[in-house]
């Protein structure tokens, strides 16, 4: 072969290889873009007109299902115009005001008000209003004739009283399958155990809203222990940002939350309710049929990866402040009762001997060069409030390490990295290292660092889980070259395993040292790992998997999903006092 068309076939190669990396790049950012984006289109499917409401303007239908009963659906008279979102406070009480005088007329178990989606933020949830003969708790069974799936059975938490046995009965059945056929039992158990009223009706549920798949494929594990009782709910998965999806352990999607955009991040459990994020500056308290009784307006604050519980009952929330340049890299404080936003943590301020002084924007040739030109120099991707000493802890995934910011509600002040200390070592943090006590390898992209309750230990001691990816990218900083471990990998698509690992932190003596870990399928980035009812769910993004571990850490079951990119998080929830009662209490 002669020179000149050597020359040519190269030319040829890295043009590929750049249309490949512009490619890449421009579905990368289309992601991100409408990961961002609020919903447009509410997709309200209505049949015929029953009547409105003038005062509220609030029209009931006919849903337009196939059903054995009755099914109605609220619909706010302006879900057609242009800036319509059901993720608004008086839409919400408007909803709520015309479901409490429907609710008001008492209907028979065999011939219960039925309104599909009643809030518009969950297109599978089935609203159930009835009287029973005697005090009760409603037991429910849903067998989808259609389609060969395990039956569901839950018993409902009811919304009309706090008691768990009453005549009245108010709640959203949760579990009926999008686009099958399902047949719905319910049963009125009585205090003592007794079946004292059955009733089966049937419904043809229209297909998911996102169009996504009604069941995963799993993989059975070897580990013989029995999966928890509960549901796993997905969050952000790629191309289907705006949803949450709900699965039972046999990967059947039984609800599918409906946001405004972004995605949920994590649920925050309360007396209340439950608050999560619904947009990409919004979050919202829901009660247990769906309503979005309390609505939070971020402002200039754009959430991204993770809220959780700070002081006095408060919400800490990762930021961007659209009104600077840097992203990732804010926290701030919202106040439920008030709905105030406040800024906490400025790490750009915080940490200004670092950030500027040692970095840059992403480069096109950085290993996150799909954020080219962002200056994303700290990438906060979790957040964790200790109270004991007014601290938080935020995961950074741009330098491998777990930040510790103390006295935050006074004069917020850097007291620790956890990490690799190489890293800083030439840096004016340093001092600030924690040294690892033990010879292990650090974690790298570490993903979801949460506190672990144990009363065992000392004061100034306390126990972290993480997701740790095991995988080194730094794209804001020139000039250092880790020495990594052979386990550590620096691609993007393939590494040996990442990992569900626990440190023992000591602020007294400060160091940290390894007490346990698991390795799990490899997930160079996102990810995150939970510990529930004696088990680990975790979910490895970029594998497009979750699974559920015994306490060993062997593998029960796996599930793989569908999505463009990778997959955020998954957790697991039992849901009990919210749509379900506790059948082992």
């Amino acid at each position: 072969m002669n020179k000149r068309k050597i020359i040519k076939r190269l030319i040829i190669a890295a043009a590929c290889v750049v249309c490949a990396v512009v490619v890449f790049e421009i579905v990368v950012h289309m992601l991100m873009d409408s990961e961002m984006r609020s919903r447009d289109d509410w997709n309200v499917q209505v049949g015929e007109h029953q009547y409105t409401s003038e005062e509220r303007a609030v029209s009931v239908y006919d849903a337009s299902v196939e059903a054995s009963i009755s099914v109605s659906r609220m619909v706010p008279d302006e879900y057609e115009e242009d800036g319509f979102t059901y993720y608004n406070e008086d839409v919400q009480q408007r909803l709520g005001q015309q479901l409490l005088e429907m609710t008001d007329q008492a209907a028979a178990m065999d011939a219960p008000l039925a309104i599909l989606d009643p809030f518009g933020t969950g297109s599978n949830g089935l609203l159930l209003s009835f009287q029973t003969e005697r005090r009760s708790q409603i037991r429910y069974t849903i067998h989808t004739t259609s389609a060969d799936l395990p039956d569901y059975t839950a018993v409902a938490q009811s919304a009309a009283n706090g008691d768990s046995y009453s005549r009245n009965h108010c709640f959203l059945l949760i579990g009926l399958v999008p686009g099958e056929t399902n047949e719905v039992t319910l049963e009125a158990v009585g205090e003592r155990g007794r079946v004292q009223q059955t009733f089966t009706f049937t419904i043809d549920m229209p297909e998911a809203t996102s169009g996504y798949p009604s069941q995963l494929e799993t993989e059975d594990g070897d580990s013989t222990a029995a999966l928890t009782d509960g549901l796993y709910y997905a969050m952000g998965l790629g191309d289907y940002y705006g949803y949450t999806f709900f699965f039972d352990n046999n990967g059947v999607l039984r609800y599918e939350m409906v946001l405004e955009g972004f995605h949920s991040d994590r649920f925050l459990y309360t007396d209340s309710g439950i608050y999560t994020c619904v947009g990409s500056r919004k979050i919202a308290l829901f009660s247990p049929l769906g309503q979005a009784v309390r609505v939070y307006d971020m402002g200039q604050y754009e959430l991204h990866h993770d809220i959780n519980w700070g002081p006095n009952g408060t919400i800490l929330a990762l930021v961007n402040d659209t009104e600077q340049e840097t992203v990732m890299d804010v926290v701030v404080t919202l106040d439920p009762e008030t709905g105030e936003v406040t800024e906490t943590v400025d790490f750009s301020e915080l940490m200004d001997g670092y950030y500027g002084e040692m970095t840059h924007p992403v480069p096109i040739t950085g290993g996150s060069f799909w954020q080219a030109g962002e200056d994303d120099w700290l990438h906060l991707n979790s957040v964790q409030y200790m109270e004991q000493d007014d601290s938080i802890l935020v995961s950074s995934r741009e330098t491998s390490t777990i930040v510790k910011v103390s006295d935050i509600q006074g004069t917020p002040t850097l007291t620790g990295l956890i990490g690799d200390p190489a890293f800083w070592a030439d840096t004016p943090y340093a001092d600030l290292c924690y040294a690892l006590d033990g010879d292990f390898t650090p974690q790298y992209g570490q993903h979801d660092v949460e506190l672990v309750a144990d009363d065992s230990l000392e004061d100034g001691q306390y126990l972290l889980r993480m997701y740790d990816n095991h995988y080194w990218s730094l794209s804001t900083r020139d000039g250092y070259d880790p020495d990594l471990a052979d386990s550590v990998s620096t691609s993007l698509t393939s590494g040996d395993a990442s990992f569900i690992t626990f440190y023992l932190v000591d602020d007294n003596a400060k160091t940290f040292s390894l007490v346990e870990q698991h390795a799990i399928p490899y997930s160079a980035i996102v990810s995150n790992a939970q510990e529930f009812n004696g088990n680990f769910v975790a979910n490895s993004g970029v594998a497009h998997q979750f699974g559920e571990y015994d306490s060993e850490g062997s593998l029960i079951r796996a599930f793989n999903y569908e999505c463009m990119m990778n997959g955020y998080r998954v957790m697991k929830g039992d849901f009990v006092g919210f749509w379900f009662q506790d059948t082992n209490a």
